[in-house]
């Protein structure tokens, strides 16, 4: 898969202020509004392994709806998960994007690449973004939909690696993060979520949306009985690219299977370290 937009490659020799001006240029070109062909009722996901792959394989027997059933034309929706892994010395990202269908692994690959820039928060595309890419030209399969590790409008400039990803192949994309990077939660998260409950992420005066924009949610995947005793914090969800903050949420509550992470990015998160180990520490 390669870059239907070239001209937004995340360059690294960059200046801080070039990289911020690309980035703005970016999101002028993000689509935060749902633009994909697939239901998403036929997104799911079961807990698996990601070693368990039928290299370029489909589902079969699938209804038209792409649950599986009687045969039917159209068969569910390829998710890739994609995550990132760094050597101990910092000068080389893993990329790994583990490609499913139907809750199935139809096809895992990687790239490594140097990281010529260190860690810079809201620039995180120029240090991860030229192993992403190479590790999309390495895939066969074509997805539908892209769940990365990071951000998305929930970004300074409303460019996170989701959305750099997402507008750079023109694929519906989506964030998940472990951290706020920027916004306002609408409601105080001091008081812990129920499993399932969401708290909408608001642009303020960090973010480059008008004011109170919808930037994405925080998401209650998975969840104690006790949280007073014993806790998850919430996921940080948010759209990249051709996907709306309501549905990027909705998405990921049905990729969730039984995890804190969706399980696209639950599985390419074993496989980067799988191919970190294998390319040393």
């Amino acid at each position: 898969m390669t870059p239907v937009r070239p001209e937004f490659a995340p360059d690294p020799s960059l200046s801080r202020a070039e990289m911020e001006e690309l980035q703005r240029d970016l999101a002028a070109e993000a689509l935060f509004e749902d633009d994909f062909e697939f239901d998403p009722a036929s997104i799911s996901a079961s807990a698996g392994d990601s070693t368990q792959t039928t290299l370029g394989g489909s589902a079969p027997d699938e209804s038209s709806d792409g649950s599986p059933g009687d045969s039917g034309e159209t068969t569910a929706p390829i998710v890739a998960g994609v995550d990132q892994a760094f050597a101990a010395d910092g000068e080389k990202a893993v990329s790994a994007i583990v490609a499913s269908r139907g809750g199935e692994v139809v096809e895992r690959v990687h790239a490594v690449e140097p990281t010529e820039i260190p860690y810079i928060p809201g620039l995180l595309s120029f240090r991860e973004g030229g192993a992403i890419l190479s590790a999309f030209e390495e895939l066969s399969v074509e997805p539908d939909l892209a769940v990365v590790d990071g951000s998305g409008r929930i970004h300074f400039r409303q460019a996170g690696i989701a959305t750099h990803v997402g507008v750079m192949l023109d694929l519906p994309a989506i964030g998940v993060a472990k951290n706020l990077l920027c916004g306002r939660p609408a409601e105080s998260l001091d008081d812990y979520l129920r499993e399932g409950e969401r708290v909408p992420i608001e642009a303020d005066d960090s973010v480059t949306a008008p004011e109170g924009t919808v930037i994405g949610h925080a998401y209650q995947s998975r969840q104690y009985d006790n949280p007073q005793k014993r806790h998850v914090n919430p996921l940080y969800v948010s759209p990249g690219h051709r996907v709306s903050a309501d549905t990027a949420t909705d998405l990921v509550g049905r990729l969730c299977a039984g995890y804190k992470l969706p399980e696209p990015t639950r599985l390419a998160d074993q496989f980067a370290d799988e191919v970190k180990a294998e390319v040393g520490d």
